[in-house]
């Protein structure tokens, strides 16, 4: 019995699958790359982080978005009132308001410039001095970083009197050149932009 050749319209599809996979690889990764880091919500008054699933206040702590921009101003406050104020709006809204994390307020630079620094699209009259943040846990690859502070501050471990420096002293990031210092006096009064977390 012979058999015959199947005719190439009545051949299945799994033979042509890879063929499709491999030419829509391409156009899903440029996709991708296209998405924006940083998008602003529906109402606009936070900005979020799909990458990281974080939401940001588009106006730091004492101003309001008004839905054009940040009005009022901003509140300079000390380590101690700016987690007050985390939790004081975390009661009000329901949201986790946190101090960010040095890590998380340098991602939030761009670094493209000119100049680099927050987007003023994005993140509204934004005060240019440094802003509280709430962790020394901090990547050493992510600069700049004051490092002879940050060194202090980690052998506060096995040294009593650097112990009670690291007590007295805050970290905080500058928006415009993402700069972290771990040497900022708490009583500092300095603004405040608050995070929490979509996954929560």
């Amino acid at each position: 019995m012979t058999t015959q050749p199947i005719p190439l319209h009545c051949r299945p599809l799994r033979v042509l699958a890879p063929l499709v996979f491999v030419a829509l690889v391409p156009v899903a990764a440029s996709v991708l790359a296209q998405a924006p880091r940083l998008v602003p919500a529906d109402h606009g008054a936070q900005i979020l982080d799909p990458h990281t699933g974080l939401a940001w206040s588009r106006c730091v702590e004492g101003m309001h978005w008004n839905g054009k921009t940040c009005t009022g101003q901003p509140a300079r406050v000390s380590h101690a009132q700016a987690l007050a104020l985390a939790a004081a709006r975390k009661d009000a809204d329901g949201f986790a308001w946190r101090l960010p994390r040095v890590t998380e307020l340098q991602r939030l630079l761009h670094r493209s410039g000119p100049p680099p620094g927050l987007d003023p699209v994005l993140f509204p009259a934004a005060p240019a001095e440094s802003h509280w943040a709430m962790t020394a846990s901090i990547d050493t690859n992510m600069s700049p970083i004051n490092q002879y502070n940050y060194a202090n501050i980690q052998r506060g471990r096995t040294d009593e009197h650097t112990t009670q420096l690291a007590f007295l002293h805050g970290w905080t990031v500058n928006p415009a050149s993402g700069e972290a210092r771990g040497d900022v006096l708490k009583r500092t009064e300095l603004p405040v932009r608050l995070v929490w977390s979509l996954q929560n």
